[in-house]
């Protein structure tokens, strides 16, 4: 190891350049992931925050089932009489102009008051039935401007919506969401633009069925039920490819950190298999003077960790630093934890590269140092 270290230094500029390159790599893996997870926040954290196991759609709604699928309330009714804590769910996108004249895109969730998926409120009031139009808004749009005490007049279909509290930052499809009444949501959902104060009633459907599901729920008994009230069951972490985008952006990002750890190991291998043919002498020089295979393993094998360690350090350093700087202007979330595991992920897969060498290493013949290659 003491040799390694010598020879780091000694050609610090090759070793330098090759971790930069590492450096280089690792950042952009941590860029991409922490893109990958705050695209995936920003589109389904509402839902992920929904303290649900399972939600229930209508059958036939194979894709985009929030905005296609439609249940009705005995389906509602039947949930509810299973072993299960069941109530119904709208989801829709719309858009508002306070009277202030602050205009925000939203989603609005319909929930039951004092419900499970009630969100409750951070600051001012709760969603209370005795004032169905009230309305409790996340962080998000308090960061776009609206206030408690706002009224939000819904463009089109002229519905207004008090805003009485605020909750945490939670947003759905890439918009901040705002929490309503199910009665105000089907307002929101089935009102015909233009309609007026003689529109007729809006019909008792939702856009799904939230379900807390006991632990001991099995698969035939989801099924059963499903069949009795005409819906299509999924956990709750695959209902968030119902999340507009959703799939297509996970895809995307993840097809580039893939792309990107088969690059790691290709570049840092490339280097270490011309370095390894530039100090053969030295290799057959130690073999010579009695150095052993392993130790000439644990040589090369040292020199490609400080290598590939500290440009990762480094890599994490930038890319967490990142992060920091770009703060809530961009859908960027990089956790410690994250961070940790794509970054020991690039320095496994950029040792992996330099094991491309070793073979070489292990089979340098000390007779060269003899001319027997002349």
């Amino acid at each position: 190891m003491f040799l390694a270290l010598l020879e780091l230094k000694a050609a610090k500029g090759r070793f330098l350049l090759m971790g930069s390159v590492v450096l280089l790599v690792a950042a952009l893996v941590g860029i991409v992931s922490g893109f990958t997870t705050g695209l995936g926040d920003d589109t389904v954290s509402a839902l992920r925050r929904l303290p649900a196991t399972h939600i229930a759609f209508a059958t036939g709604s194979d894709s985009d089932q929030f905005a296609r699928g439609l249940v009705d309330a005995r389906t509602v009714d039947g949930w509810k009489r299973e072993e299960a804590g069941a109530t119904p769910l709208g989801v829709t996108l719309t858009r508002g102009t306070t009277g202030r004249g602050t205009e925000v895109d939203l989603a609005a969730f319909g929930v039951e008051p004092g419900a499970f998926t009630d969100p409750g409120a951070d600051e001012g009031a709760r969603l209370d039935p005795a004032r169905p139009g009230g309305v409790v808004v996340s962080r998000k749009l308090v960061d776009e401007g609206v206030r408690i005490g706002d009224t939000l007049v819904l463009d089109r279909l002229g519905v207004r919506l008090d805003v009485v509290g605020t909750t945490g930052r939670s947003s759905y499809g890439h918009v901040p969401a705002a929490y309503v009444t199910t009665d105000t949501w089907r307002r929101i959902r089935f009102t015909v633009p233009g309609a007026g104060a003689d529109a007729p009633a809006p019909p008792v459907q939702y856009s799904a069925v939230a379900l807390r599901l006991p632990g001991t729920a099995d698969a035939d008994a989801l099924a059963a039920a499903d069949a009795r009230h005409g819906t299509r069951t999924v956990p709750l972490e695959d209902a968030f490819a119902a999340a507009p985008g959703y799939d297509g952006e996970r895809l995307t990002m993840t097809s580039i950190q893939t792309f990107l750890f088969l690059i790691a190991p290709l570049v840092v291998g490339a280097f270490f298999a011309v370095w390894t043919v530039q100090r053969t002498p030295e290799l057959a020089l130690l073999r010579a003077l009695g150095a052993s295979r392993r130790r000439l393993l644990g040589h090369t094998l040292g020199q490609a960790a400080a290598v590939v360690v500290t440009g990762t350090a480094a890599g994490a350093a930038l890319a967490a630093g990142l992060g920091l700087l770009v703060g809530g202007a961009v859908p960027f979330s990089l956790p410690a934890g994250t961070l940790a595991a794509t970054m020991s992920a690039v320095a496994l897969v950029g040792l992996a590269g330099s094991a491309l060498t070793l073979r070489r290493v292990t089979t340098v013949d000390p007779m060269t140092m003899l001319g027997a290659g002349r």
